[in-house]
C-alpha cells in the first residue's frame, strides 16, 4: 500500500520528497490524480506505507506544509487519512 502526500505546487513537492529522501525515505513526486486535484494543479509525493509516521516526523521538524494524505483503498477510491 501506498500514500500520497499532497502538495499545492511541484516545487512544495519536491521539497517535501527531498526532505523525506535526506530523512532516508524513498519518494517519488508526480502529478495529483484527477480525482484529488480535478483542477490539475497539484502534485504529490508517494511513499511506501511503512514509512508514514517517520515521513510526517520529518516534514514537521522541517515545517513543510501539505494539503492531505491519501490512501488508494483497494477499489475504492482514493481516501484522506488524519494523522
Amino acid at each position: 500500500m501506498v500514500y500520497l502526500i499532497m502538495c499545492r505546487s511541484l516545487t512544495y513537492a519536491q521539497r517535501v520528497a527531498n526532505a523525506l529522501e535526506r530523512g532516508g525515505i524513498p519518494a517519488r513526486v508526480l502529478r495529483s490524480p484527477e480525482e484529488l486535484s480535478p483542477a490539475g494543479c497539484s502534485y504529490s509525493v508517494k511513499i511506501a506505507q511503512r514509512n508514514l509516521a517517520r515521513a510526517l516526523t520529518i516534514l514537521h521538524g522541517a515545517r513543510l506544509p501539505y494539503l492531505g494524505i491519501y490512501v488508494n483503498s483497494a477499489g475504492y477510491g482514493y481516501q484522506e487519512v488524519r494523522p
